[in-house]
């Protein structure tokens, strides 16, 4: 599997994104939202993979609560996939914990789905199906 992207939580895309673009020498996306998710996004190219920066929308969203927990930081490794709810069967069927059964809309047009930080010691893992 290929990494996707790092997804990293933070309060203000406004604040933030201006402090990535000049580490990464680039340009960050424009802001989506991902309402499933309730979640803004924004993307930066590192050479091959992608850090996303994830506001929420919502104090109660999962990165709303993740951010009241443990405060800005890394929030999840995402992988590239084939199929997301072909890789999320096939974990389940492993034993292993997820969090969605299927996939789901996710940022870029993408669906995605995830595995429980159980199942990877402790680290959300998001996986990615392209187009």
């Amino acid at each position: 599997m290929q990494v996707d992207h790092l997804g990293i939580a933070v309060r203000s895309l406004a604040a933030t994104v201006p402090k990535w673009e000049q580490l990464l020498g680039g340009r960050a996306s424009p802001p989506e939202e991902v309402a499933s998710q309730r979640v803004r996004v924004s993307f930066l190219d590192a050479e091959g993979t992608h850090v996303e920066l994830l506001e929420p929308t919502d104090a109660d969203s999962s990165v709303g609560r993740f951010l009241d927990a443990r405060g800005e930081g890394m929030h999840h490794v995402a992988f590239a996939v084939a199929n997301v709810t072909a890789t999320l069967t096939g974990l389940s069927a492993k034993g292993e914990r997820v969090i969605d059964r299927e996939s789901r809309p996710g940022a870029r047009g993408r669906r995605v789905g995830f595995a429980h930080p159980a199942a990877f010691d402790g680290v959300l893992v998001e996986f990615v199906e392209w187009p």
